[in-house]
C-alpha cells in the first residue's frame, strides 16, 4: 500500500510508490484521489504498468491526495470486484479503504453483520471495517475508526482516505510493516515499505507501531494508541522473503538480516563445495553471507527472467508451477563439473526446489547441496499469506530426509529457529524477541479465532509425523 498527502498530482507519485512494492503483489492495482471533496479511482487486474498502461488512465486522476493498493489475494480470489482500493459513497461522506493482511475473525463478523443487514460487494474481508465504522455511534470518525479497530484481530495495516484526511493504522501485533515518510515540500508518504520512499525522494519520518495509527491532513501530522493490549510479532517471512532488500523494519535492514542469517546457515551447516549459488533474487544475499563465512567463492549460477511474476504469491499452484519453469535457468559455464551449493530463503511447497536441482544437475553439476535460510516451514498462515492448509506444504508431512529424496539434492539442512531470530537482530521485550515465528513453531502470537479448526488438524498432523 502507498498514501501521499499534500501534492499536486498525487496518482502520479502514488504509482511510483506502488511500483517500487510491485514485488508484495501481483493480482491487481488501484489508485484512489481526493477530487474537489470526492474520490475517484482506477483499477484494474494485472500488474500496474498493466492496469495503468495509457497516460489518460492516470492523468484523469486529479487531486493532491491519493492511496493505492498492489493485490496478493489470501486465498486466491483475484476478481475485479476485490481489487483496493474500495471506495464507499454515502450520504454525509467519502471514503476509500486499502487493507494488507488477513482478519482472523473476519468470517465471525462478516456474518454478523450481514444478519444486521450489511451487504458486502466483494469476498475481500477489508469490507468489514468499513461496515464496523458506519456502524459506530461515536461522534468523530476518528473515534469510529479507533472503536472498530478494535473490534477486527489477526494482521491488518490500513489505509483511509477522506476528502480531509489520510488514515493509517496498524494491527496490535506489527505483523506487517507500515512507514511514514515525508517529502522536501512537506507532504506525507505512508508505504509498507521504505524501499518506496527512496523511489521518490522522501525521507523515512516514523515506524508505525503496534497498535498505532496516523492521521494527516492539511494541518499535521499526528500518530495516536487506539489501544494499549499489544504484544510486538514482526512476520520473520518479511525478512526472509517478502521485502525488498532496500527496506527497513524495524530499524533493520532486510539486506543485512538475511545476509546475517547466511552466515549463521554456514556455520549450522557447511558444505564441502567448488561454488556457492544463491536463488535470485530474494536469496542472493543469504549467499552473500554463506559465501563470506565459508569462504567458497559466490557464483551466478542461476538467472532469473526478470519479467517473470514471483512463484510464491501466484495464486494457484498451477500457475506457481507454469511460473517456477520459466523464471530460471542455470549457467552451465558456472557450475559444468562442480559441487555446488544452492542457498534458497524457503521451502514452502517443494515446487521451486525440486527444478532447481534438476535444473543444476542438467547444466553439469556433479553434486547439488540445498541450504535454506529458514527453519522448516511446517505450520499453515492465518496472517495474510496463502498457506492456510499445512497439505501446500511439505514440511507438514515429510522429515528433512524424505524432503531430500524429493527434491533430488545431495545433501539438505535449514537454519535453525533461534539462528533466524539472533541472525535478524530485533530486540523487542516479546516472545522470540518480537518476531513471529509460526510457520516454523505452531506458536501463533494471537487467538485464531475462525481458523481454530484448521490450526488443530495442522497439530494433529505434525504429532504423527514426528
Amino acid at each position: 500500500m502507498f498514501g501521499v498527502w499534500g501534492i499536486s498530482d498525487a496518482a502520479r507519485l502514488c504509482y511510483f510508490g506502488l511500483h517500487s512494492l510491485q514485488h508484495r503483489g501481483q493480482e491487481g492495482a488501484g489508485i484512489v484521489v481526493s477530487q474537489d471533496g470526492n474520490l475517484k479511482g482506477h483499477h484494474g487486474l494485472g500488474l500496474l504498468t498493466e492496469v495503468f498502461k495509457e497516460e489518460r488512465q492516470i492523468e484523469r486522476l486529479k487531486g493532491e491526495a491519493a492511496i493505492g493498493h498492489v493485490l496478493y489475494s489470501m486465498d486466491g480470489s483475484s476478481g475485479m470486484r476485490n481489487i483496493q482500493p474500495f471506495i464507499f459513497k454515502f450520504h454525509d461522506e467519502e471514503l476509500a479503504l486499502a487493507h494488507s493482511g488477513n482478519l482472523t475473525n473476519g468470517a465471525t463478523l462478516r456474518r454478523e453483520l450481514e444478519n444486521e443487514g450489511a451487504i458486502f460487494s466483494s469476498t475481500s474481508d477489508t469490507e468489514i471495517l468499513m461496515h464496523l465504522i458506519r456502524r459506530s455511534k461515536k461522534d468523530t470518525l476518528i473515534e469510529r475508526v479507533k472503536e472498530s479497530l478494535n473490534k477486527v484481530k489477526g494482521a491488518f495495516d490500513y489505509l483511509i482516505l477522506t476528502p480531509n484526511e489520510l488514515i493509517g493504522a496498524l494491527d496490535p501485533n506489527g505483523f506487517r510493516p507500515l512507514s511514514l515518510g515525508q517529502l522536501s515540500n512537506g507532504a506525507y508518504i505512508l508505504a509498507s515499505e521504505t524501499c518506496a520512499f527512496d523511489v521518490i525522494g522522501a525521507k523515512f519520518i516514523h515506524s508505525i507501531k503496534p497498535g498505532e495509527m496516523v492521521v494527516v491532513n492539511n494541518e499535521r501530522y499526528q500518530i495516536e494508541k487506539y489501544t494499549e493490549d499489544t504484544t510486538v510479532s514482526i512476520d520473520s517471512m518479511e525478512y526472509i522473503y517478502f521485502a525488498r532488500p532496500d527496506s527497513n523494519i524495524a530499524g533493520v535492514n532486510v539486506h543485512t538480516a538475511r545476509k546475517n542469517m547466511g552466515r549463521t546457515l554456514a556455520k549450522e551447516a557447511p558444505a564441502a563445495v567448488d561454488v556457492v549459488i544463491g536463488v535470485p533474487n530474494s536469496s542472493l544475499s543469504a549467499a552473500s553471507g554463506y559465501a563470506e563465512q565459508s569462504g567458497i567463492p559466490n557464483e551466478m549460477g542461476l538467472v532469473k527472467n526478470q519479467y517473470i511474476a514471483r512463484t510464491f504469491i501466484q495464486p494457484t499452484q498451477a500457475l506457481r508451477e507454469l511460473g517456477v519453469r520459466m523464471k530460471l535457468s542455470a549457467v552451465s559455464g558456472v557450475v559444468n563439473g562442480k559441487k555446488v551449493v544452492v542457498v534458497d530463503d524457503s521451502i514452502v511447497r517443494g515446487t521451486t526446489s525440486k527444478h532447481i536441482v534438476q535444473l543444476l544437475r542438467d547444466a553439469g553439476a556433479v553434486e547439488v547441496h540445498m541450504r535454506i535460510a529458514s527453519p522448516l516451514f511446517c505450520f499453515p498462515d492465518f496472517y495474510g499469506i496463502d498457506v492456510q492448509d499445512s497439505k501446500q506444504l511439505i514440511a507438514a508431512d515429510h522429515s528433512v530426509e524424505e524432503i531430500r529424496e524429493i527434491i533430488g539434492a545431495d545433501s539438505l539442512a535449514f537454519l535453525s529457529v533461534n539462528g533466524t531470530i539472533d541472525s535478524i537482530g530485533l530486540n523487542f521485550d516479546a516472545p522470540y524477541k518480537g518476531l513471529c515465528m509460526s510457520y516454523f513453531t505452531g506458536e501463533y502470537p494471537t487467538p485464531l479465532y475462525d481458523y481454530e479448526a484448521d490450526y488443530v488438524k495442522s497439530l494433529e498432523k505434525q504429532t504423527h509425523l514426528k
